[in-house]
């Protein structure tokens, strides 16, 4: 099947949180929340690196939301969900990236807000984002990769149920170019998930 006919949710609801595709006008909530966070992102991902402008967040919130219906890269926002279920304060973003459709292989990534830490906001969207891939997409195996130094990051991983397979070592760069080692978390179907019906 091609991938464009792939019925891909474009919203999933938890108990506390939306998680939603970027859309047109999302750029400057997320320029702001870039920019607060960026002392906690830059040692991560090599997307933060750099501050950017109210343009550029605005320009990847397009390119993301034209991506997702191509089914190129799932990117989504975390919001924080109000009593009457409306969108809050946007709290990181998460999505499923170097997707595989004939294998059904999607590995996950995340980042949070600054300030936020410790609520489970991230395991929270994690979990529901995996069992969207699993029950929606029929994802054979899920994976989220992580430096082995981001201790957070990892815990994330094994909160929601995956199973360290791998250490890559120094298999990669920091984004300032530092050699690193990666971690390498998996759920699988017929392992960590049930096997497929029928």
């Amino acid at each position: 099947m091609d991938p464009l006919l792939i019925e891909v949710p474009e919203r999933i609801d938890t108990a506390r949180l939306i998680l939603r595709c970027p859309r047109r006008g999302d750029g400057a909530v997320v320029n702001a929340v870039v920019i607060a966070s960026h002392a906690e992102l830059d040692p991560w991902l090599p997307w933060a690196t750099t501050l950017p402008t109210l343009e550029e967040s605005e320009v990847h919130c397009r390119r993301q939301q034209g991506r997702f219906i191509l089914r190129e890269d799932l990117v989504m926002l975390i919001f924080e969900r109000d009593a009457s279920g409306a969108e809050g304060q946007l709290l990181g973003g998460c999505g499923l990236h170097r997707i595989d459709w004939a294998l059904r292989r999607f590995e996950i990534g995340y980042w949070r807000r600054t300030g936020c830490e410790g609520r489970g906001i991230v395991t929270e969207a994690v979990t529901a984002l995996a069992r969207m891939a699993f029950d929606d997409l029929a994802a054979r195996r899920v994976e989220i990769r992580m430096d082995d130094n981001n201790e957070r990051s990892w815990k994330v991983a094994e909160r929601a149920g995956f199973t360290l397979e791998a250490l890559l070592r120094f298999d990669s760069l920091t984004p300032s170019g530092e050699p690193r080692s990666t971690r390498v978390y998996a759920r699988v179907r017929g392992a960590e998930e049930p096997p497929a019906a029928g």
